[in-house]
């Protein structure tokens, strides 16, 4: 569950724009690591222990699979 959260925490770093986003986009809101800590383990769980962008590339590859709450997350930082 840590790996994942961290894999997450990863992916939102790199998907958020400008100092202040990346700022607090470092370690992903609470509600955001919710969203797709689960969809990560269930997933990419081969692929956890790649970069961010794998884990992203991933999760758009299943994204009709991922949860509703992880999609918007996605889409929220436009992927």
């Amino acid at each position: 569950m840590q790996k994942t959260l961290v894999a997450l925490a990863l992916l939102l770093v790199s998907m958020s724009s400008g100092a202040n986003a990346q700022q607090q986009q470092r370690s992903g809101t609470e509600a955001e690591q919710k969203a797709c800590s689960r969809d990560v383990s269930r997933f990419c769980r081969s692929v956890m222990e790649q970069s961010d962008l794998v884990i992203l590339s991933c999760l758009q590859q299943n994204r009709e699979k991922i949860s509703k709450a992880c999609n918007q997350v996605l889409v929220s930082h436009g992927q």
